[in-house]
């Protein structure tokens, strides 16, 4: 058999988007946007260290509406990538691999990570 007369993969295109599938690159995704947030969250501490006027830089910058849209992305992927994976280690006990159960924790999983996260910004928001 020639290399050219092999079947290749289909592409991403061919396959409908599942729940499942949607979960997993998100899961990725925000490992990356967590990454990246800590990379600000180390700009914020080395501000506090380096003296009052690079940390009210930081703070104005944080404070700022796009900010606080970061830091809420940032919580909620923290919340996201907590919740699956917790999903994914019962997977890795042999347990919720039932199309049913996977799509239902999928769907809890989504539905934590948004409670967790207004949980999260109600209780910083009061304190």
């Amino acid at each position: 058999m020639s290399a050219h007369n092999r079947p290749l993969s289909p592409h991403l295109q061919v396959y409908k988007p599942q729940l499942t599938s949607i979960l997993s690159i998100s899961h990725r995704a925000t490992g990356i946007a967590l990454a990246v947030g800590t990379l600000l969250l180390v700009w914020w501490l080395l501000a506090a260290a380096a003296g009052p006027e690079a940390f009210a830089t930081a703070q104005g910058f944080l404070g700022s509406w796009f900010g606080l849209l970061i830091l809420f992305g940032f919580s909620y992927a923290l919340m996201y990538h907590l919740c699956n994976g917790i999903r994914h280690l019962f997977w890795d006990a042999g347990y919720g691999f039932e199309l049913e159960t996977a799509y239902n924790s999928g769907w809890m999983t989504v539905g934590a990570s948004v409670v967790l996260t207004i949980i999260a910004w109600i209780i910083a928001a009061a304190s």
